[in-house]
């Protein structure tokens, strides 16, 4: 079971103070967030829910929560940075972080040579307080490759060639931060938790996503796989938000249809939507 005692750093308007959270965390501190630009208010809903999430626990089947928004702050910044800029129309919507993806790099969809190589993200990761004898964190020096994440990121380098043709119209995010990690060392979605624990995560990851499409501005959501297109649907249509929700197949090789042709797949789809145009050089 796990549960931080951490308390969070408040600032006098309520929200919490980017600079001081880092540092009581123990976490590497980057840049703090200052409020004055997109990605600076992207960063400060991520903290917010940091925060929100420390607050609960997770029992059995769940051994060992891990956080890369906290030990992997500066690179997921340096990823911020680089690629959140608010002019996005299109935000593509995965649902939390794979064991040697996001877990590994602080990038959605993290696999570390799409990151390393072809975003060209750099920076410390450290570790988180608890880790699996099976999972452990070597950041940008893992040697394994996340399946989901090339796949994902090979489609986009494929289209677009570089990597500010794809991030000039869209970005990339997840619904929940937090990984789940069972005794056996298995990774457990956020479906797999138990019910009561499960609503209480994802009501706070719905909350955090309805902000962040406010400050990103986009006017379109595709959600990678069936849950995180359902929980966008819900939660956006909830707070009023006027965004287009849509779907595409998770590249999860626990998918037999993504293991057949995902990369096909996922092209058509992305017609169907019109979005392709958005990806051409």
């Amino acid at each position: 079971m796990h549960e931080s005692n951490v308390e969070s750093s408040p600032a006098k308007d309520g929200r919490v103070d980017a600079a001081a959270e880092m540092q009581a965390r123990g976490g590497i501190q980057p840049s703090a967030p200052d409020g004055s630009d997109v990605g600076s208010h992207f960063l400060q809903v991520e903290l917010e829910l940091n925060v929100r999430l420390r607050q609960l626990t997770f029992p059995e089947p769940v051994q060992y929560t891990y956080n890369p928004l906290e030990y992997a702050w500066n690179t997921h910044c340096n990823y911020v940075s680089a690629y959140c800029h608010g002019n996005q129309s299109v935000l593509f919507l995965g649902m939390n972080p794979g064991p040697f993806g996001m877990a590994q790099t602080g990038v959605p969809f993290g696999e570390v040579s799409s990151v390393r190589d072809w975003l060209k993200i750099s920076g410390e990761v450290g570790r988180p307080p608890e880790e699996h004898p099976k999972r452990r964190i070597t950041g940008l020096s893992c040697a394994r490759s996340e399946v989901s994440g090339a796949r994902f990121w090979g489609l986009f380098r494929k289209l677009c060639g570089e990597p500010h043709v794809f991030f000039k119209h869209c970005f990339v995010h997840n619904l929940c931060p937090l990984m789940f990690v069972s005794g056996s060392g298995k990774n457990l979605t956020p479906p797999e938790l138990p019910a009561a624990v499960r609503d209480a995560l994802l009501a706070r990851c719905d909350d955090a996503l309805c902000q962040v499409v406010r400050v990103l501005g986009v006017a379109t959501v595709i959600g990678v796989g069936k849950v995180a297109e359902q929980r966008a649907r819900r939660a956006l249509a909830a707070a009023g938000l006027q965004v287009r929700v849509v779907g595409l197949m998770h590249p999860s090789p626990r998918n037999p249809t993504a293991n057949r042709n995902w990369e096909g797949v996922a092209i058509a789809r992305l017609a169907e939507l019109d979005i392709m145009k958005l990806l051409t050089p």
